[in-house]
């Protein structure tokens, strides 16, 4: 378990910009040593400004497209090509502009492909990612480069609520998640297990609205209470948020960024 480091950045638009440029130094990085790279991405509106900034950047032709995996956090159980799916709009914000590798976007099911229900779906999901984890992977999942979270401000990550079941999983790596109380209320989700196997967990705030949430996690109250509290990597954990959602932070604890 990592020791969470936070970086606190102006506003909303240089945090993704400063997110993406930081993403594309990591998956270059692990490109050059090991000839590929995985990455988790997050939807929301975190997680899409820092795609968006991904496709704008001038940087990103330094990644190997080709070699790079993509897997989701979560995903909103809905039919292929529903705007409000996580693919969706990483699509229209910058897949369809990257040379990807079609068979390396792991996209999680849509409610009217081959699985008749969200846990049938997860389970498929689970299955794909033990398929492409190694012998010295942990937790049957590929030990992804970097895993990104954006921070709700109930303090979800992925699709795990506070106190609701998914949050208590500990052994499987996917679930099917019934009852969201954010809608849709049927969804798939890594689980935290799942996320905690990745190299370096980055969680993603944005907005006054996230401030109470960031401070709550960061005050480790418990990852049933709070779920972002228990998503972490095995090597690092960053948060990267704007001075708004850092707001409620202790300054002497997490002092702000000059950026």
């Amino acid at each position: 378990m990592s020791t969470p480091q936070v970086v606190v950045h102006r506003d909303k638009e240089l945090m993704a910009q400063a997110a993406a440029a930081r993403l594309i130094t990591k998956v270059v990085d692990a490109q050059a040593a090991r000839g590929s790279a995985s990455v988790v991405l997050t939807g929301g509106r975190n997680g899409n400004a820092l795609l968006a900034a991904l496709a704008a950047s001038p940087a990103r032709d330094a990644v190997d497209w080709a070699h790079l995996d993509l897997w989701w956090g979560d995903e909103r159980f809905l039919p292929e090509g529903d705007a409000e799916r996580n693919v969706t709009q990483a699509r229209a914000e910058l897949l369809d502009a990257v040379p990807v590798d079609p068979k390396r976007v792991h996209a999680m099911a849509a409610s009217d492909g081959p699985y008749a229900d969200a846990g049938a779906a997860a389970d498929a999901y689970a299955a794909e990612l033990a398929a492409a984890a190694g012998p010295e992977d942990r937790a049957r999942v590929p030990a992804f480069d970097v895993l990104m979270l954006g921070v709700g401000p109930d303090t979800h990550v992925a699709s795990l609520f506070p106190e609701h079941p998914g949050v208590r999983e500990t052994e499987r790596t996917v679930i099917g998640v019934h009852g969201a109380p954010k809608p849709p209320p049927t969804r798939i989700s890594l689980t935290l297990p799942a996320i905690r196997a990745a190299r370096e967990v980055w969680l993603l705030a944005a907005g006054e609205d996230k401030a109470s949430a960031v401070a709550l996690a960061l005050s480790a109250p418990g990852e049933v209470q709070a779920p972002a509290s228990g998503a972490h990597g095995r090597a690092r954990t960053l948060w990267l948020l704007d001075r708004a959602a850092a707001a409620k932070l202790p300054p002497q604890l997490y002092p702000p960024a000059s950026s």
